[in-house]
């Protein structure tokens, strides 16, 4: 089911409006159109791969990129250039902010938050040799400040912080501060409330 927009079809029946939007974009003659729940809002130049499941009160910036074999939730925010690879889950009441990087096989699950530019990796060796692709597990209401890097296989614990610029290299228990590169972790200060407000 597709949003209601204004739209035009294009021969292979790809959807696009005269932004440069494409919901439906075809990677396989044999891919399924997008399910988009009610109450879209997607802006200019976002592509929308088929084979891809959104939720209600789905809300993208300009030029957003979601890939083919990708659930979505309710509530989601995908920012201006940011990016979700294919083969990726995101929960519900998720916000992922401006230039967000998310690779595929990543699990990013209810109520997070991703800073700008946060960066998420999926290849401990890229290009140097055959590992398997393994993105993190961002658990609920786990928040990522901007320009973050988050490493392959990270687990980031529930309703823990991970500090602006900070690389994280290993598991952050829940309820724990990351901070620095490569990132320590800390108690939480008492300043920041436990859970996101999204």
């Amino acid at each position: 089911m597709l949003p209601t927009c204004q739209i035009y079809l294009s021969a292979k029946n790809t959807i696009h409006n005269m932004n440069h939007t494409i919901i439906g974009y075809e990677y396989t003659e044999d891919s399924d159109e997008p399910h988009i729940g009610s109450d879209p809002t997607i802006r200019a130049g976002t592509i929308i791969y088929n084979d891809v499941a959104i939720g209600d009160h789905f809300s993208t910036g300009h030029y957003a990129l979601v890939r083919e074999l990708t659930e979505i939730g309710d509530d989601v925010l995908v920012g201006t250039k940011a990016v979700i690879d294919g083969r990726t889950t995101v929960g519900s009441n998720v916000s992922l902010q401006t230039g967000v990087y998310v690779p595929s096989h990543t699990t990013i699950k209810d109520h997070v938050f991703l800073g700008p530019h946060a960066v998420l990796t999926n290849d401990p060796y890229p290009i140097r040799g055959d590992a398997d692709l393994a993105g993190p597990k961002i658990e609920e209401h786990a928040s990522i400040g901007a320009n973050a890097t988050i490493l392959s296989d990270v687990t980031v614990g529930t309703k823990s912080f991970v500090a602006a610029g900070s690389v994280v290299v290993d598991d952050v228990p829940p309820e724990t501060l990351a901070i620095g590169a490569p990132a320590e972790h800390r108690s939480l200060p008492e300043e920041v409330p436990q859970r996101n407000k999204l």
